[in-house]
């Protein structure tokens, strides 16, 4: 596989080499097994693993036995650091890194996405820049920091994370970059993506309307110009991995769950210009009835 971040030759059709993949977490309320069906029948070119979004997702033996029996390939990680998963793996944040290059390289994944350690954890935010580039170096894992956001509260911005919120201005090597958290900061995703060059190793793609809560919309539906930047994603011979991560929670059955994941599906590879617009023949999602617009 393409080193996930660099560039790669041009192919003749303008379109993005970028697996497409599929975040656990955008199924949820339903279980880390429903997101492997699922990528399976609509086509999604890989899975993302939330580890912790339920306790599947914290058994790499269980995961590797989905993998196998859907026949779909993890192209990432996502580490344990989320405020509701701060006890899974332990509670020692290296140690859950170095578990996620495990289960990385376990699960054939090439890709550990990380945030920035919140304010509190003191003395991992005071290494953290030096840690990471350790495990650049020694892993052969791409440990790739993620954008988050300034909390809001009171008309004040509170501190949350250290030594910072936005990677741009620190040395990580590879960044992912999630178009919800970039709303949520007032900032825009292209600005950041074409800032941050070859640094951009890996993009969650979603949405958001410039709330103070984290919004996670469906590509499209908000002000981060998702169309826009993954045509600047296609014109850069991007090689990273285009991860949908949504929340479909307001969705009222699976029905309608992956009618939400298929549009999106579309959504991507169309702007990707990965293929024609609408799902490819055999992807599952035409017999699924599943080709609706958002």
């Amino acid at each position: 596989m393409s080193s996930s971040n660099g560039a790669v030759p041009q192919n003749g059709t303008g379109a993005s080499r970028a697996k497409v993949v599929l975040s656990t977490s955008c199924v949820y309320p339903e279980s880390t097994s429903s997101a492997f069906e699922v990528a399976r029948r609509l086509g999604y070119d890989a899975v993302e693993v939330m580890v912790g979004i339920d306790p599947v997702a914290a058994d790499i033996d269980a995961v590797r036995k989905l993998q196998d029996y859907h026949q779909v390939e993890v192209a990432s990680i996502h580490a344990p650091c989320l405020l509701v998963t701060q006890t899974v793996w332990g509670r020692d944040p290296w140690e859950k890194l170095e578990r996620s290059a495990v289960a990385a390289r376990t699960l054939g994944a090439d890709t550990v996405v990380v945030h920035p350690p919140f304010r509190w954890q003191r003395e991992y935010g005071r290494t953290f820049e030096q840690g990471i580039q350790r495990l650049n170096d020694a892993t052969g894992i791409t440990f790739a920091v993620e954008n988050m956001y300034p909390w809001r509260g009171g008309g004040a911005e509170l501190k949350a994370y250290s030594p910072g919120w936005d990677p741009s201005d620190f040395s990580y090597e590879h960044l992912t970059l999630d178009f919800s958290h970039a709303s949520t900061a007032r900032q825009q995703s292209l600005d950041l993506a074409k800032a941050w060059g070859d640094r951009l190793a890996h993009v969650h793609v979603t949405d958001g309307l410039g709330s103070l809560k984290d919004e996670h919309l469906l590509p499209g539906e908000g002000d981060q110009q998702a169309d826009k930047v993954l045509n600047h994603l296609a014109a850069s011979n991007f090689a990273g991995h285009v991860v949908l991560e949504a929340n479909t929670r307001r969705a009222s059955s699976r029905h309608e769950r992956e009618q939400m994941l298929a549009r999106s599906l579309e959504f991507i590879r169309k702007h990707l210009r990965a293929e024609p617009v609408g799902i490819g023949a055999g992807s599952g999602a035409d017999s699924a009835g599943l080709t609706g617009r958002s």
